[in-house]
């Protein structure tokens, strides 16, 4: 029988991109772990089997997935995070090119487009997020991608996501979006009328804390030159990597429902705790980004960000006293994870480059997982006040 066309979300995450014929009747897809296959007739070397080109029947069912998660026509999924984001920025970008993007990145991504795209002839420019009047004078002839996260790290901000896509259609700019924060669950970048969706599919997309993989999402002609430049950077993702993301997207729905509810009580907790100065969260409203988040995404996420009074030798002792989260660079798993994001996540950027991003050193990253949200501000509670 064949699937209805019409399909809700929390529908599609169990099954969409999966085989009209089960194989050999398994419920789970069985994991393609072969190298090589059968030559079929191919005349496109982007089609023939191979682990390479991320078409093994692991790979193409998460593809399927994923295209209809966030209503794409294609997606691919890759070896890293970076991987996806490097591979679609050397897709559009050559020597002589011009980027422009947001000021606040994530740190290997801010760190490869100021230090390493340079070195490839390709000019790079930071605008502010507060003040999209002064976007388009940054655009140059040259100007060829406009890149921007959903959510930022780890200042938790939404952009004005409207304005981004209206100066890219304007300028004839290639408008790539990192989602990784938002997940498909709260945003859909490509219905939204962005190019290119990216994703470190290691954090939500999987959301168990066991695999690296990444994830990039369009239509076509775009997903074509960059299925393309991926299959010569030879960014692959494996098969049983491939299996573990399949099976952890199917929880991405009930995942993201607990994490959002948790972040929202816990922010409101550490926003009334006389011993944090501050706390980044849209669904705060008293946010800058509140009405940005309500107006662009299906939720506010399930990461927070905040300081403390004491700075860094006061942030040390109250993630040392956390009793849940365990402190680590990752985020997005369904445990609770925290960190000091210049110890890791953006460690690789100096102390002008933090500055300019407005990330002090004292900043808490806070991933909330799928625990008990009253045990996870009871913990809050006792790390702070000591």
């Amino acid at each position: 029988m064949a699937k209805p066309i019409d399909m809700s979300f929390d529908t599609k995450v169990i099954h969409a991109g999966e085989p009209d014929s089960k194989i050999e009747g398994a419920v789970s897809i069985p994991i393609f772990q072969s190298s090589t296959f059968e030559y079929a007739g191919q005349t496109d070397y982007n089609e023939l089997k191979y682990i390479r080109l991320n078409n093994t029947p692991n790979h193409i069912a998460l593809h399927k997935k994923l295209a209809a998660l966030e209503g794409a026509e294609k997606a691919l999924v890759t070896s890293s995070g970076m991987s996806a984001i490097t591979t679609a920025l050397l897709t559009f970008l050559k020597s002589g090119d011009h980027l422009l993007a947001h000021n606040t990145l994530y740190g290997g991504t801010a760190d490869y487009v100021k230090h390493d795209l340079p070195k490839y002839g390709i000019e790079v420019d930071f605008f502010n997020a507060g003040n999209p009047g002064d976007w388009a004078s940054k655009v140059q002839p040259n100007t060829k991608v406009i890149y921007v996260e959903t959510i930022t790290n780890p200042l938790i901000d939404v952009l004005a996501l409207d304005e981004v896509v209206t100066l890219a259609k304007a300028h004839g700019l290639i408008s790539m979006i990192d989602n990784t924060f938002a997940s498909p669950v709260l945003f859909s970048p490509i219905q939204f009328g962005f190019d290119i969706s990216l994703h470190s599919a290691t954090k939500y997309l999987n959301g168990h804390t066991d695999i690296v993989a990444g994830a990039i999402i369009g239509n076509e002609p775009h997903m074509a030159k960059i299925t393309s430049t991926l299959n010569h950077l030879g960014g692959s993702l494996d098969p049983h990597a491939c299996y573990l993301m399949h099976r952890g997207m199917k929880t991405l729905s009930i995942r993201m429902e607990r994490q959002c509810k948790n972040a929202m009580a816990i922010a409101k907790f550490l926003d009334g705790h006389p011993k944090v100065t501050s706390v980044n969260f849209p669904g705060l409203e008293s946010n800058p980004s509140h009405e940005h988040a309500k107006a662009f995404l299906c939720g506010f996420g399930a990461m927070v960000s905040f300081e403390v009074e004491g700075g860094v030798a006061e942030a040390d002792m109250v993630m040392g006293r956390l009793q849940y989260p365990i402190c680590t660079a990752s985020l997005g798993g369904v445990e609770s994870l925290v960190t000091r994001p210049v110890q890791t996540s953006h460690s690789l950027l100096n102390d002008e480059e933090l500055s300019k991003a407005g990330i002090s050193k004292s900043l808490i990253r806070y991933s909330v997982g799928i625990e008990s949200g009253d045990d996870l501000i009871t913990d809050l509670k006792q790390a702070l006040e000591g």
